[in-house]
């Protein structure tokens, strides 16, 4: 386990955006800075104090809209985990002395399109010549392929699948802000209306609006601050890659950027699996926890969707998992790792809405595209 702190990289501030789910008035920018700046006063700083800003949104942009003068950028965008990649690149920048306080922000208008701009890829990119040809457009399609051939594999149906958002009620069910609040059985999922088979709308994340920010320093200038909240140390981190989507995987029924990110993030953090006692697995849809829990090395292949109908991942159980209720239930913004790094770290500091009992290890697990890109920190408790 991780020792002195001293050297070390912390996680100083954290804060979503004030309103998150549907938030018709405010633009995707504006839900990012309205993030940055909570996060700013969590950590006892000011905008003065800011010399690296990390960001899907345009981050020369952000910069100046901010009126900060960085001298470290990161514009990494990989899809939903670049949030743990901006935490990863943000340590090292840290232990280099490229930066002192780094604000990592991620906005985004996903239901209500303000301000959000986006192509879809053309007809000479990869996914144009290899998967659009066939009819294969949104997420939801472009996932039906692993999901299908991972049940299959392990001669699972859809009523294990449906066991993950079951799960996952049990947390969004004790969080205010779920955008999905209620507890759901087996049969609730199934009778929801069918997406693309195997899913169903509630095996689906819902699309909303929100923002988040962290702020990331130094543990000894962290020392110093008036925190409204216990720093959070970022013990490893670790990200990897497959191919441009489900099309290019190896084997359908695992994903190679979970496994090599989470071993990497592990080794540098010095822990093992046994040492996790909070899991976030990134789940825009209801496979996605399967293929973590196996990949990460919790669980043996085809034995995830039996760990979570067994009660291991929900309130009171071994692992708890998604305790936010997951992009499933809690909220969706289209890039969903921002939430899950924000809700561990709130576990780690005692303050979630859903509270388990002394967390000090939790593993994040973000999944970029549909099985493209992977990003994994390990937080634990100062």
């Amino acid at each position: 386990m991780t020792g002195s702190v001293t050297g070390t990289a912390v996680i100083a501030g954290a804060a979503e955006s004030a309103r998150i789910g549907v938030v018709p008035d405010e633009s995707a920018l504006r839900l990012g800075t309205g993030a940055a700046l909570a996060a700013l006063r969590d950590a006892g700083l000011g905008l003065a104090d800011v010399d690296g800003v990390a960001s899907t949104l345009q981050t020369v942009e952000l910069a100046h809209h901010l009126g900060v003068r960085p001298r470290w950028l990161d514009g990494t965008n990989v899809g939903g985990c670049s949030y743990m990649l901006h935490v990863r690149h943000a340590v090292a920048a840290l232990r280099t002395g490229q930066a002192s306080v780094v604000l990592v922000v991620h906005g985004q208008s996903g239901r209500s399109r303000v301000g959000e701009s986006g192509v879809p890829p053309g007809p000479s990119s990869v996914p144009g010549q290899f998967e659009r040809p066939y009819g294969v457009a949104g997420t939801f399609s472009l996932f039906t392929l692993p999901a299908m051939a991972y049940l299959s594999a392990h001669g699972l149906g859809e009523a294990e699948l449906a066991e993950v958002p079951v799960a996952q009620s049990r947390w969004a069910s004790r969080n205010p802000r779920a955008l999905r609040p209620g507890l759901l059985t087996v049969d609730d999922v199934l009778s929801s209306k069918t997406i693309a088979w195997p899913f169903r709308v509630l095996e689906c994340c819902p699309l909303t609006d929100g923002g988040g920010a962290l702020v990331l320093t130094t543990a000894e200038r962290a020392a110093d601050l008036a925190l409204a909240h216990p720093a959070v140390v970022v013990a490893g981190s670790g990200e990897a890659c497959e191919g441009p989507g489900p099309s290019f995987m190896d084997d359908l029924t695992t994903f190679r950027g979970f496994r090599d990110a989470s071993a990497e993030a592990l080794r540098e953090a010095g822990v093992s699996t046994d040492d996790v006692d909070h899991l976030m697995v990134y789940d825009a849809y209801a496979h996605l926890p399967l293929y973590g829990l196996e990949d990460i090395g919790f669980v043996g292949k085809g034995e995830a969707a039996e760990f979570i109908r067994s009660g291991a991942t929900s309130p009171g159980g071994a692992l708890p998992m998604n305790t936010n209720g997951g992009g499933l239930l809690y909220t969706h913004t289209g890039m969903y790792g921002m939430f899950a790094l924000q809700e561990a770290v709130r576990q780690l500091q005692g303050r979630a809405a859903a509270q388990v009992p002394d967390v000090r290890t939790s593993l994040v697990q973000g999944v970029g595209g549909m099985f493209a890109a992977a990003g994994t920190v390990v937080l634990q408790r100062s």
